[in-house]
């Protein structure tokens, strides 16, 4: 089979033979038909990002495709049958034909969606519900900060918390970006180079509103402002740092306000817990993406062999969504 590898020497891309892989018993054989991208595949094209003991050197952590064949415990502890057409969480392995993928990492398409629509699903849809419900422990009527609204993985958060009764806050750089997800639904949409985010997020905490949870996958020096406008009790969760790795913490309003800060990433989690946290999507989420509910939003659509041009998008900033390779 054929699979995207790293140049070493200069970085880029070459669609290129590898073996095709044989399924271990636990694990059955997907031919995949759509691959989506994630910052940790331009955060592992770097070196910055290693893939987990066991996982194929290539990246790629989410796709759709078809069964083709079925180790012996996947054929006994699991319902998957040769010619489900399935979507799957991967620690890497993705941008290519086939993969090798434990039966408990795979969940069915969703009703009324396309195999691209589902590629562009587990990585964001798990990390959503990881961060959202696990990590942030939100309810109804919360109020959630998502930064970095244009982003893949917030064009799946707002509107899965939206679906679940949450107040949403999010930002963006821009006029133009902030008519472009207009369709995410978010409550509050704050152009953070005419607005100061601290200073919105303290006329929302005067105004009833104060944030109980925030996804923050910038940090830098504006994260340690913000934490003075939350509600007592409420979690900040770090997925990244794309605005600076340092900032400045008042201590003392952590303690008095009981504020939580939280590191989170999924690809560190054990098999157990990232199959825990699919079966919920599946049990939570999957209904209400079939009636159109909560949806990802596909930017751009690209053959595997273009995956260089696919990756300077991200590189760019450009999307708003998901950019999906077809394989």
């Amino acid at each position: 089979m054929k699979a995207i590898l790293i140049d070493q020497a200069d970085k880029s891309l070459h669609w290129s033979e590898v073996p095709t892989p044989t399924p271990k018993a636990d694990e059955v054989l997907v031919k995949i038909e759509a691959a989506a991208l994630n910052r940790a595949d331009l955060m592992q094209r770097e070196g910055d990002y290693p893939p987990p003991p066991g996982a194929p050197e290539w990246m790629g952590l989410e796709i759709a495709g078809t069964v083709m064949e079925m180790g012996e415990e996947a054929k006994q502890k699991s319902d998957w049958r040769i010619g489900d057409k399935v979507c799957a969480l991967l620690g890497g392995g993705g941008y290519a034909e086939y993969v090798a993928v434990r039966y408990d990492m795979l969940m069915p398409i969703p009703e009324n969606c396309s195999m691209i629509e589902a590629a562009a699903m587990p990585e964001a849809f798990a990390t959503a519900y990881l961060n959202l419900f696990m990590e942030g422990k939100i309810q109804a009527g919360n109020t959630l900060l998502m930064n970095a609204g244009a982003s893949g993985l917030a064009s799946v958060i707002i509107p899965m918390a939206k679906a679940f009764g949450i107040r949403v806050i999010t930002t963006v750089l821009s006029d133009e970006i902030a008519a472009a997800i207009t369709h995410l639904g978010a409550d509050v949409v704050v152009n953070t180079s005419k607005e100061n985010i601290a200073e919105v997020l303290k006329r929302e905490m005067e105004n009833g509103h104060p944030v109980d949870v925030a996804i923050d996958c910038l940090g830098g020096d504006i994260m340690g402002k913000c934490l003075h406008y939350l509600s007592h009790g409420a979690r900040w969760i770090m997925i990244a740092s794309l605005a600076g790795n340092m900032t400045e913490i008042d201590l003392k309003n952590i303690y008095v306000r009981n504020v939580r800060i939280i590191g989170s990433t999924l690809r560190s989690r054990t098999p157990a817990v990232k199959a825990e946290i699919l079966a919920s999507l599946v049990r939570d989420v999957w209904p209400k993406v079939s009636k159109g509910e909560v949806r990802p939003t596909v930017y751009k659509v690209l053959p595997i062999t273009e995956a260089e041009a696919a990756h300077d998008i991200l590189y760019r900033g450009e999307n708003v969504g998901k950019v999906v390779l077809t394989i």
